[in-house]
């Protein structure tokens, strides 16, 4: 349990790079466009290299992996721009108007969201559950209004940092579950009960049964893949000027760190944990994610400490975290 429990923190730690690296390129003037979109350039690239190492040299899984996204193309594309693009592009855009572990801590609130994407599939949960979610939210509102007031001078009025920084993370976190659960959903066989909207939206999501999709980095290469007509989509009408050697640079590293090495970690944790106790425990550590990117804002960024008021929210969010994944383990 001891090494599960390591491994997920180092996979926090990794994650977190995420959020320090995005807001050390909006200070150095980084457009947040290239920021999210090479991050998926270089995961795409990145995966597809492992893949390949995975098959032995190989290019067969590569060419399946294709060959499968050509077939149901639309999905993958709704669910990887949802779940992948607008998931990131919310986080980096919001990173230009608040810290990085203002933006990790409200990222938290997926959990909760989680909760809502899940509901409209058909699935209810305690009043237990209910009750974490909720002590997750007050301590996400907390960490942000704290910030807020604690904010220097010359730093952005409170309304635009929630308005501009909190609300995309907040975004982001409905658009993560719902790329995840696209997934999920696709390979389960749709029984459809009645005739309301909802069920009707759930029978129009493909059946995809391939055993491509018993490794998880292959969902993950499926997705990226599906993220990329966005990514044009945004720069035909953004048209950002030309990344920087650095920006170049730190987005191959959260390409790498966060991107390919902390999800290897945390699927390898998870994978290994044989209780529910356990499988919870891994799950918990990544609200670590906040600390790691706090102290990583303050040293290499000289980011000011937390007010008392967003030291209590940040205490409520991992206090609802650690609940959260114990009673839903």
């Amino acid at each position: 349990m001891v090494k599960l429990i390591v491994l997920g923190l180092l996979a926090g730690g990794f994650f977190s790079t995420t959020f320090v690296l995005n807001e050390l390129m909006s200070v150095s003037g980084g457009h947040w466009f290239w920021s999210a979109s090479l991050r998926y350039l270089f995961m795409w690239l990145l995966l597809s290299l492992m893949i390949v190492l995975q098959s032995r040299g190989k290019f067969t899984n590569l060419i399946g992996l294709c060959q499968l996204f050509l077939q149901h193309w639309r999905f993958w594309c709704v669910a990887g721009g949802v779940g992948f693009g607008g998931f990131y592009a919310f986080l980096c855009f919001g990173a230009d108007y608040a810290s990085g572990w203002v933006i990790a801590a409200t990222f938290q609130f997926t959990v909760v969201a989680s909760l809502f994407v899940l509901a409209f599939f058909g699935q209810r949960f305690s009043s237990a559950v209910i009750f974490y979610s909720v002590m997750i939210f007050v301590g996400v509102v907390m960490a942000n209004i704290g910030e807020g007031l604690h904010a220097k001078p010359n730093s952005l009025p409170l309304i635009d940092t929630l308005l501009f920084g909190a609300l995309p993370a907040l975004l982001a976190g409905f658009c993560f579950p719902i790329g995840n659960q696209l997934v999920w959903q696709a390979s389960q066989v749709h029984v459809v009960s009645g005739v309301s909207w909802r069920e009707r939206q759930i029978a129009k999501i493909p059946l995809i049964k391939s055993p491509l999709l018993q490794n998880p980095f292959h969902k993950v290469w499926l997705l990226t893949t599906g993220s990329m007509p966005l990514w044009l989509v945004l720069w035909l009408f953004i048209r950002p000027d030309l990344p920087s050697g650095s920006q170049l640079l730190n987005t191959f590293f959260v390409a790498l760190f966060a991107g390919v090495i902390a999800t290897s970690l945390f699927l390898y944790a998870r994978g290994h944990a044989r209780q529910s106790h356990e499988v919870a425990g891994v799950d918990a550590t990544q609200a670590s994610e906040i600390i790691f990117a706090l102290v990583g804002g303050m040293w290499l960024l000289n980011t000011p400490a937390p007010s008392l008021l967003s030291w209590l929210g940040i205490g409520l969010i991992v206090v609802g975290l650690v609940l959260f994944a114990r009673q839903t383990a």
